[in-house]
């Protein structure tokens, strides 16, 4: 007998049975239910199995935390259960029946990201390597950067920004190409749609506040600007929704035997013009507006409040997922002002987090089935994910959770107060360090401390106070 195949029977029975199933997959460490009715599943006894470290529910998913033996576990359970196993997008799909309407938004809106992440990373880090070597005069009595000094520094500084040039002002194609893979469509005209909104025809975005003509296309009733959105979120955002629904309009009505050429033609062309007369416009605006508000936040004499209060309230924001929101806004700050005071932000709340988990760590050090829970979920927070941590240790127990939040609230003060900017987002936790631009280092760094000391501080301190008056 499998090991795992009484755990297994119990669990069937504890979700609501075979019936109550729509969907079940697994990831790396965690079994994924989709349920019909979320509400008939026995959390309870669920997490009372051997196998169990906690439970969850996020984004539409009943998520169950088993570990490194989750794949094992998974085969027993759809043998024991006699239900066909999917895939994670399959699972990914039918857990929106569960969500409400901002949900979904928000879950939409992290697909388009999620395949961009590891580029803005890359990215990140070479803007931030080419920082140091270009702009901090560590040479000749502090008055020479290491291009100044070294051919080859030199040329490496500019070969990478080939790099970097691609990754982000260049970003409208690949948030193009991310909306028609995620929705279904052509992907190759997602891309074509982003390159017409950053091709060298165009007048460049960073250039048209300096410009002193702009160039435009004539069509004799009408001119159009030729202005290029490089960089842009929002207008590449509007503009692959509108190739989207274009084309599956024109699938649904054109004949099959020459939908190849009526679908594409009818789909990308529209889509250009419409993006570049009506969505660039309007999307670049939109931009601004978002972008000029939160930067206004963090500088104004009540930037102090507005961090905080971001810094306190970022974990129940993850919780919801509208953290997601912040992805769109933090790349339009990189594109207006060279840099987000956002995203440090958000690095140092993952770090609070981990830092509470690591306090409970210490507090159940001789507990060996919630250490097996702790250590996974305290590492990879202190990396930059935090809903291991969050849904299965700081939201379980409360107080945790609600030091995380403080501690986070006071390092996003003074990362807001000293001027903290990063050059690119996506290297959360400890390693968002490397993503900080090299004159701000040091007051990150203290920052990461306090987001370090006071949750690891204020969680052993509450959960030995609400200890003690349960005792009693």
């Amino acid at each position: 007998m499998s090991k795992y195949v009484e755990d297994s029977k119990k669990l069937l029975e504890y979700v609501g049975g075979k019936e109550n199933i729509s969907a079940v997959t697994h990831c790396m460490t965690r079994m994924r239910f989709v349920l019909k009715e979320p509400e008939k599943a026995d959390k309870e006894k669920i997490e009372s199995l051997e196998s169990v470290k906690g439970t969850f529910l996020q984004a539409g998913q009943f998520q169950i935390i088993i570990g490194n033996t989750v794949a094992q576990f998974y085969n027993d359970f759809t043998t024991v259960a006699g239900i066909e196993g999917v895939n994670k997008e399959q699972v990914k799909e039918e857990a929106k029946s569960n969500m409400k309407p901002m949900q979904k938004l928000m879950a939409n809106l992290a697909e388009i990201f999620s395949p961009l992440i590891p580029a803005i990373i890359v990215g990140g880090l070479i803007l931030g390597f080419r920082n140091i070597i270009g702009d901090v005069k560590f040479f000749e009595d502090g008055t020479k950067s290491l291009i100044e000094i070294s051919q080859f520094w030199a040329g490496l500084h500019s070969f990478l920004w080939l790099i970097g040039e691609a990754i982000f002002h260049f970003l409208p194609v690949g948030i193009t190409w991310a909306i028609s893979k995620k929705m279904g469509t052509t992907q190759i005209l997602g891309i074509v749609l982003g390159i017409t909104l950053v091709s060298p025809q165009l007048l460049n975005a960073y250039s048209v506040a300096t410009a002193t003509e702009i160039p435009f296309w004539d069509f004799g009733f009408a001119k159009v600007d030729m202005i290029g959105y490089q960089a842009q979120v929002i207008p590449a955002i509007l503009a692959g929704f509108v190739l989207v629904y274009l084309e599956r309009f024109f699938r649904k009505i054109s004949p099959a035997s020459i939908s190849m050429i009526i679908v594409p033609f009818c789909s990308l062309i529209p889509a250009v013009l419409i993006a570049h007369t009506i969505l660039g416009p309007i999307g670049w605006k939109i931009g601004d507006i978002i972008a000029q508000v939160v930067y206004a936040g963090l500088t104004s004499t009540f930037n102090w409040l507005f961090a905080g209060l971001f810094g306190f309230i970022y974990a129940p924001l993850v919780i919801t997922g509208l953290h997601h929101m912040t992805n769109a806004i933090d790349l339009q700050l990189m594109a207006q002002f060279g840099g987000t005071m956002l995203w440090p932000m958000i690095a140092l709340s993952n770090i609070a987090q981990g830092s509470s988990v690591l306090a409970m760590i210490v507090l159940q050090k001789n507990n060996e089935k919630e250490k097996q829970v702790y250590i996974p979920a305290c590492i990879s927070a202190y990396l930059g994910v935090t809903e291991p941590a969050l849904f299965g240790v700081n939201l379980k127990y409360g107080v945790p959770f609600v030091c995380g939040m403080i501690g986070s609230g006071l390092a996003a003060i003074i990362s807001v107060m000293s001027g903290v900017m990063a050059n690119a987002i996506g290297i959360g936790g400890l390693p968002g360090i490397l993503s900080i631009q090299p004159k701000s280092m040091l007051m990150f760094a203290i920052a990461m401390i306090v987001a370090i000391v006071v949750p690891f501080v204020l969680t052993i301190l509450a959960y030995k106070k609400k200890y003690k008056l349960d005792k009693k």
